[in-house]
């Protein structure tokens, strides 16, 4: 299994666990600093790390197959992640998701390839993956999963209407899908954003 640091609460104390998934050219301690403004405070955390700091090579808008193999394997390393939560004793309602840009990316594409209840899924600027949204790539029914999506207009990586063309296909599949487009806040993660998921994804 790649790599994943741990934080937060241990596995036998904790009530739920967060993946967080960090963006291109950052790592799993960027991503686990996030928590500090999260209410958290009863979550294991893990983050996976890419190696060389990357998922995937090309812009997450390229035909899926220019970054293969490397967009399979990050969606693996997800996968292995959630098994091995599984096998530790967590639902997956128990489990919440958390990505920025190339992660966030990453986190909307493997949950709706793998729709279920979780507990929630928060994506910082990110989109489902492809030069089209497929259809066909993504399989089962979030069943009321609340998900949080926000981004900037513009930003220089994920086009509005790509963010807004996932938020319909998630809807569809039965998630609970609250989607914020946030005027010139650039490609970062914004006092405004954190506020909205401790709102909605992180509330009890």
């Amino acid at each position: 299994m790649k790599e994943i640091i741990k934080s937060g609460k241990s596995f036998d104390q904790a009530e739920k666990v967060l993946i967080m998934i960090h963006g291109r050219g950052g790592t799993a301690e960027d991503i686990l600093s996030i928590s500090a403004h999260l209410n958290v405070a009863n979550f294991a955390l893990v983050a996976p790390q890419a190696v060389g700091n990357t998922w995937y090579p090309q812009s997450f808008l390229a035909p899926r197959t220019a970054n293969e193999p490397s967009l399979s394997n990050a969606l693996k390393t997800i996968k292995d992640t959630v098994l091995y939560l599984e096998e530790s004793g967590f639902s997956k309602e128990q489990i919440y998701f958390l990505g920025f840009s190339q992660g966030a990316c990453l986190t909307l594409d493997f949950v709706a390839a793998n729709a279920a209840r979780y507990g929630g899924v928060v994506a910082f600027t990110g989109g489902l993956i492809g030069e089209q949204v497929d259809h066909r790539n993504y399989h089962g029914n979030f069943d009321g999963t609340p998900i949080f999506i926000g981004s900037s207009d513009p930003d220089m990586h994920v086009p509005v209407s790509r963010v807004k063309e996932s938020t319909v296909l998630l809807e569809e599949m039965g998630a609970l899908v609250t989607e914020i487009i946030y005027e010139n806040m650039g490609h970062t993660i914004s006092h405004a954003e954190i506020a909205q998921v401790n709102k909605l994804i992180f509330n009890d």
